[in-house]
């Protein structure tokens, strides 16, 4: 393994903001089965898996459905995503994102995605950022949801790069808690009392910068 400073990001509300369109989507079905969802809702389901979402939402409707219906609604659920997905452009990567990237490439870091999402390569190829990341580990290619760290754990190891070498961008408390988990200095993008538990914290990419990150290693 390289002893060298890796970056990992999440997709959905750090490189792109997806949640709007998830959101729109839960919530479309959600009311669809007399079920309400509202952001607070939206809020718990940030980081997790598809599967794990329809789960949460009908343990809070108190309903149950068919393995079939199950299905039936995630794939609908899905398809009313990718609606939105396919409209995007290289615009809605979200402020700094692009600039941050292109420094860490020019550094030579290595750098991957850790998504929970399964249309992960559709974003990227969506938003022109498909040949930026040296890994890509979406939920196509995981079997545990975050706050499980399998997710950056393997990215870190096709990256070639021990675990305590590599930073992890998150927005989510799930994605936090797995950064933590695999012994990763977790970045928090977002809220800070939501994402408390990360080391660091901030708004956007816009409040630091790449020597941000060479001071912490240098005090490591």
């Amino acid at each position: 393994m390289k002893n060298q400073t890796a970056f990992i990001f999440d997709l959905d509300g750090v490189i792109v903001d997806t949640a709007k369109f998830h959101f729109l989507a839960w919530q479309k079905l959600a009311n669809k089965i007399g079920i309400d969802f509202s952001e607070k809702e939206n809020e718990q389901l940030k980081g997790v898996s598809r599967i794990k979402s329809l789960e949460k939402i009908l343990s809070w409707g108190k309903k149950s459905l068919s393995d079939e219906e199950f299905q039936r609604l995630m794939d609908e659920k899905n398809q009313d995503y990718l609606n939105h997905v396919h409209q995007m452009t290289k615009a809605d990567i979200l402020p700094g994102v692009e600039d941050f990237l292109e420094e860490l490439k020019s550094k030579n870091h290595p750098i991957a995605l850790g998504s929970a999402s399964k249309n992960a390569k559709t974003i990227l190829k969506c938003v022109g950022l498909s040949n930026t990341f040296e890994a890509i580990i979406d939920g196509n290619k995981v079997t545990k949801a975050k706050p499980d760290p399998e997710v950056f754990l393997k990215a870190a190891r096709l990256l070639n790069t021990e675990p305590q070498n590599c930073f992890v961008f998150e927005d989510s408390i799930a994605g936090i808690k797995a950064a933590n988990a695999g012994g990763m200095t977790s970045i928090g993008i977002g809220n800070k009392d939501t994402l408390h538990e990360a080391a660091f914290c901030f708004n956007n990419f816009n409040e630091f910068d790449y020597q941000f990150f060479k001071t912490i290693k240098t005090q490591a």
